[in-house]
């Protein structure tokens, strides 16, 4: 981990402030509305890898709590981007934990899993940050060149450290990403589960505090759908005809720029303090 510390930070007072810092792309795409429309991206391409689905569906109770689910993940990306390089390792570690006790047969294609497995987290990062990418590119708040998309990926390779993988399985730029998803593309396929994974991101259950946002909560699952290939859309069976794609896109640019005027959340708020801290010292 040394290594990145040191190519993150650039010196031994800001190795402790932070994986990135407040120039990085990583700040500037993870701060942005536009997270929660890729973050319900990578949830319905993910569930198309039958054996990353399996583990969900086995080994989490993202059914009878999806928000709980959804917030533990945002509470995870939110520490290893603002946090401190400690507490950014010290969630990683969590991580690794967690997934020791993963693993399972597959119904659907009868193959052992392990949350463990390299492949399996190459994937699930893979389809994370191109999502994020992704939704960013369609409703982020500030511009994203061709450099900024391979700079942000070639900043998310020392996130998939965290978890244990070897910085060389990992697609460092977006020409490598699209040749990873060449790669791996036959091995996508409908399941039963990855269907009731659908359901619950383009129909979120709403607990009772919020549930007067009811009538706006289809959109960024609908979002989320429309910035998937056509081929993943229909293996879900996400009937998209094109008038709907222009209705989408007015309803989800609304809605993040709606979002944007918020506060920032107290992860960043605490980050940004830390940094001009440090760097008035």
């Amino acid at each position: 981990m040394t290594t990145f510390r040191i190519a993150c930070c650039g010196n031994a007072e800001g190795m402790s402030q932070g994986m990135f810092d407040p120039d990085s792309m990583t700040w500037r795409v993870h701060a942005d509305p536009a997270m929660l429309i890729g973050g319900m991206r990578a949830l319905l391409v993910q569930a198309l890898h039958p054996l990353a689905m399996a583990g969900v569906e086995q080994h989490s109770d993202y059914r009878a709590d999806p928000w709980g689910r959804l917030q533990r993940t945002v509470e995870y990306v939110m520490t290893t981007t603002y946090g401190t390089v400690e507490e950014a390792e010290t969630a990683g570690r969590v991580v690794q934990a967690i997934h020791k006790h993963v693993n399972g047969t597959d119904p659907v294609t009868g193959k052992t899993y392990s949350a463990e497995d390299p492949e399996l987290l190459v994937w699930v990062h893979a389809v994370e940050v191109h999502s994020f990418l992704t939704s960013y590119h369609r409703y982020g708040s500030g511009p994203c060149t061709d450099q900024d998309a391979d700079r942000y990926l070639r900043e998310q390779v020392r996130t998939a450290t965290l978890v244990g993988l070897d910085p060389a399985l990992v697609p460092a730029s977006v020409a490598e990403l699209h040749e990873y998803f060449g790669r791996v593309d036959d091995e996508l396929r409908p399941s039963p589960y990855s269907r009731d994974a659908a359901k619950v991101v383009l129909n979120p259950p709403l607990p009772l505090p919020i549930r007067f946002l009811k009538p706006i909560a289809w959109i960024p699952g609908a979002a989320a759908a429309g910035l998937m290939p056509r081929r993943l859309r229909a293996m879900h069976g996400i009937p998209w005809v094109p008038p709907a794609d222009a209705a989408v896109r007015v309803a989800a640019t609304a809605l993040t720029r709606a979002m944007g005027v918020l506060p920032d959340p107290p992860h960043v708020r605490a980050a940004r303090a830390r940094w001009a801290e440090a760097e008035a010292a």
